[in-house]
């Protein structure tokens, strides 16, 4: 664990942003919540190139990092990161646009850990301050506690095998900080005819769920959307939760399959979307048969929704901590004994089509068959058989 005060770096080309994050961390210091480090902004940059020179001169612990600055943009200063072997932890701040979602999930897809809203001019100025601050100050806490810790895979005694219960017949996962990278890395790993409907609650904007669930779609064999309520659920496609509402499961009536149910019901954990409301009504629809994953992500969300859904015989799994941005979801399910077994990022996708399977070819329906059908094409096009 790291000891002493938090060294930022902030990179931002507008003096107002620049100003405002020197007023949050003098606030910090002199009234602060105990509970979260000291943190010192060390140095503040105004372009890209500054914000390389700086980083490298000051070894900052935490790199705040606006995406639109002059002569060298966020993305390039994350492309010559990576080129150099930086572990820096980078901190997004971006702004509610169309253009800014689409950059902000690129960027994170370069090694961008997290990312940040920044404050919006049409609402209250002092109200937007108080959010942003209660939002950043713990993410840099988080990044911060990172650098020089050492962590570690952490098992859990008694996996589950395949063969223990029914086959699952829906994959719930919750998802926070990392999650777009993670996501990216598992679900694409999937094949065409897993057997099982996914759905996922990961917490972003509303600009943003869209734009993941556009470039997840792009990148995966299943399809994937941000969710529309109402929805019938079944295997071939992979559900996103839109960054404003909270996404359930609800049955199907008279026969019917079971369904997509959207609404803004008060947050949970202070989180809309939030996993709970997933978990729970997976475990009340399809109990034992459900199957939830909790994987990279800040806070406790998700974690009594984990609770519920094993208690009504669901498996569930979590991402382990060497793999995960922050070990904060997966490790208190974890910690509190609801995981039953913890696997590595890259493990994830394996271990759910060992428990979930594939679907048999005369119950596939006809757009999995299409896709299958696509996928053997390419392999033979491309000399894989």
């Amino acid at each position: 664990m790291k000891e002493g005060p938090v060294r930022v770096l902030a990179a931002d080309d507008s003096a107002v942003m620049r100003e405002a994050l020197r007023i949050m961390f003098d606030v910090h210091a002199r009234f602060g919540d105990a509970r979260l480090p000291q943190m010192d902004l060390c140095g503040v940059a105004t372009d890209g190139m500054e914000a390389l020179a700086a980083a490298s001169d000051l070894k900052p612990d935490v790199l705040l990092l606006d995406l639109e600055m002059p002569k060298l943009d966020g993305l390039g200063v994350l492309k010559i990161l990576g080129e150099r072997g930086s572990k820096l932890p980078v901190i997004l701040c971006c702004t509610h646009t169309e253009r800014s979602a689409r950059a902000t999930l690129d960027a994170l897809a370069m090694g961008a850990v997290d990312y940040v809203m920044k404050p919006g001019r049409e609402v209250d100025p002092l109200a937007a301050m108080t959010l942003w601050t209660r939002q950043l100050l713990p993410k840099i806490a988080a990044m911060g506690r990172r650098t020089g810790q050492t962590r570690h895979h952490s098992p859990v005694a008694h996996p589950v095998s395949a063969e223990a219960g029914r086959p699952p017949e829906v994959v719930v996962i919750a998802v926070s900080t990392g999650g777009p990278a993670a996501l990216e890395v598992m679900l694409p790993m999937l094949p065409a005819d897993f057997a099982a409907p996914v759905l996922i609650v990961q917490h972003m904007p509303r600009l943003f769920t869209g734009a993941l669930a556009e470039r997840l779609s792009r990148r995966c064999r299943l399809a994937v959307r941000e969710a529309r309520g109402g929805e019938a659920i079944a295997a071939g496609t992979i559900w996103l939760a839109p960054g404003d509402q909270h996404m359930e499961i609800v049955p199907g009536a008279m026969g019917r399959p079971n369904a997509i149910r959207l609404h803004r019901g008060p947050p949970l954990n202070s989180c809309i979307p939030s996993a709970d409301y997933l978990f729970r009504s997976a475990a009340a629809v399809y109990g034992e048969t459900a199957l939830g994953v909790v994987m990279t992500g800040m806070g406790a969300d998700g974690v009594e929704g984990a609770r519920a859904l094993k208690n009504a015989g669901g498996t569930m799994l979590a991402q382990d901590e060497v793999t995960s941005a922050v070990w904060g979801m997966p490790g208190r399910t974890v910690r509190a004994g609801i995981a039953h077994a913890t696997v590595p990022l890259e493990g994830l996708a394996a271990a759910l089509i060992e428990r979930v399977g594939r679907l048999k070819p005369d119950s596939a329906p006809r757009d999995i068959c299409l896709m299958r059908a696509a996928d053997k094409k390419r392999e033979v096009l491309y000399g894989v058989l």
